[in-house]
């Protein structure tokens, strides 16, 4: 039984170590963007898509802009999220 979970395992690896290979890309946002967010008091809209960072958001989905700064947000499902506007991509989710 042994031998047959380390054979299974050994199978596994080459499949698993890809996924480490990816990288992603950390935006560090100015505090002053999240304040901004946390204190605005945008409507929050229902969506029943899943919110991951650095995936875009569907071009229906309204964006507020943060003024003075290249970044948009919106408040989906009580969360509220923080978005480039020019790609519609995920930042970050504030909880």
């Amino acid at each position: 039984m042994r031998l047959l979970s380390a054979a299974l395992f050994a199978l596994s690896l080459p499949i698993a170590l890809p996924a480490f290979a990816q990288s992603t890309t950390t935006v560090v946002l100015p505090g002053e963007v999240r304040t901004y967010v946390l204190q605005q008091q945008t409507p929050s809209v229902v969506y029943d898509g899943e919110v991951v960072v650095g995936q875009p958001l569907p071009g229906s989905v309204k964006l507020y802009r943060v003024p003075d700064q290249d970044y948009s947000y919106t408040i989906l499902n009580d969360r509220r999220v923080i978005i480039d506007p020019r790609t519609h991509a995920v930042i970050e989710v504030l909880e």
